[in-house]
Formats: C-alpha cells, sequence, structure tokens
C-alpha cells in the first residue's frame, strides 16, 4: 500500500481556493487511477506547526536525547514529540502533494515551518563528513507542487519570480526526492471567469501528471 500525503497550506476553504480545489481534483484522480494508495492529510492551518527553539535540538538538524528532554518542559516534549512525529509522517509517504498560492513571491510561513521540521538528522537527512546527504532516496517518492498566482507567468521569468516552487523543489532534492513535478494554476486574474478558466487549464494536465504515477 502506498501513503499518499497531501499537504494543504491555503487558510481559505476548498471551494474559494484556487490551489485547493485543483489539487483536490489531483488527490482524487490519483485515489481513483493508482492502485493500492491511502490518502493522508496535513492542512498546514489547522494543525499546529512547531516553531523551532534551539533547545529542541542538540545538533545541527539533530533531535535532543532522551535524557535532555527530559530536562525539558512538559510542553517542550509535546513540541518535539510533534517535530518528530511530522518528520515520520513525511518519511512514511510515497507520494506528496503540497498546495500553496503564491504569496509575496514565496509561499505562506506555515510552508517554511514545516520544511523545518522534516529536515532531521538520522531521517531525511545524514551527514557525512560533515556533509550533508539526503536519506529519502531510499524508494521512490513523487512531489507535485501545486501553485495558484494570480498572474501569468512567462516562462522566462519562473525563476526569477516563482521562488516558492523553487525552493521547495530544491529541498526536496536536497533530502532525496528527485522525482519533483508542478502544476500551476496561473492566472486567477480578478475576476471569477478568470479563476475557473485557470482552474480548468490546470485541471487539465492532471491526467498527464497521473499517467507518470503509474
Amino acid at each position: 500500500m502506498k501513503k499518499l500525503l497531501y499537504i494543504i497550506a491555503n487558510s481559505k476553504a476548498e471551494e474559494q481556493s484556487s490551489s485547493r480545489t485543483v489539487s483536490r481534483a489531483l488527490v482524487n484522480t490519483i485515489l481513483e487511477k493508482v492502485p493500492n494508495v491511502e490518502l493522508e492529510e496535513l492542512n498546514l492551518y489547522e494543525e499546529h506547526i512547531p516553531q523551532l527553539k534551539g533547545c529542541y535540538f542538540q545538533s545541527r538538524s539533530t533531535i535532543v536525547s532522551s535524557e535532555a528532554r527530559n530536562k525539558l518542559t512538559a510542553e517542550e516534549q509535546k513540541e518535539v514529540a510533534k517535530v518528530e512525529h511530522l518528520c515520520d509522517q513525511f518519511k512514511a509517504a510515497d507520494i506528496y502533494v503540497l498546495a500553496a498560492p503564491m504569496w509575496s513571491l514565496s509561499f505562506p510561513a506555515p510552508v517554511k515551518e514545516y520544511l523545518d521540521c522534516i529536515i532531521q538528522s538520522g531521517k531525511t537527512i545524514t551527514f557525512e563528513g560533515n556533509k550533508p546527504h539526503g536519506l529519502m532516496d531510499d524508494k521512490k517518492r513523487v512531489f507535485i507542487y501545486v501553485q495558484s498566482s494570480g498572474g501569468n507567468i512567462p516562462w522566462i521569468l519562473k525563476s526569477a519570480l516563482s521562488k516558492g516552487l523553487n525552493y521547495v523543489e530544491d529541498i526536496m532534492k536536497f533530502i532525496g526526492i528527485s522525482t519533483f513535478d508542478e502544476l500551476l494554476v496561473d492566472g486567477t486574474g480578478t475576476t471569477e471567469e478568470e479563476r475557473q478558466n485557470a482552474i480548468k487549464t490546470a485541471t487539465d494536465k492532471i491526467p498527464h501528471l497521473v499517467e507518470k504515477l503509474l
């Protein structure tokens, strides 16, 4: 059984969010077309995502030892356990769908907080000769980033303007997930007609993406 982790990074209701509307269609198509897939959803606006403190780590990207953890407050121990849970949940998945709008050329803040939680030594990365090495290449994994934006971004300006998408792709490759696809909901505009046209254009690309998972 493969696990599909659907990560939502938009505070709008699904019917009001272009990225969530398209990503839901993508998730539903994956569940319909790809055999033996189990869905797990994580809404970064509904789930508590800890803000990392120095006392949670014993060294770079390494969670505190059991002995040191016992010296933390009950609330701090709970936060450490949550960070570990988020990382373990991420590591257990095979397919990832992250839905986020483009905000200020990047993504909403909870995405960065979440990514910081899943970068852990011994789980998603290791250090060899003081150099980091990704551990997520132990099995085939596919990450699909669904991003909505108000304007149409020309491909020639994509690297300069779509910094959030580029960052997520770089992080996934850093930890060992080499298969990264994007599903862009560009040109949502200012009217509902423009938004629906952008949603349809993006949704039409879903069959091709899902075909690659078979």
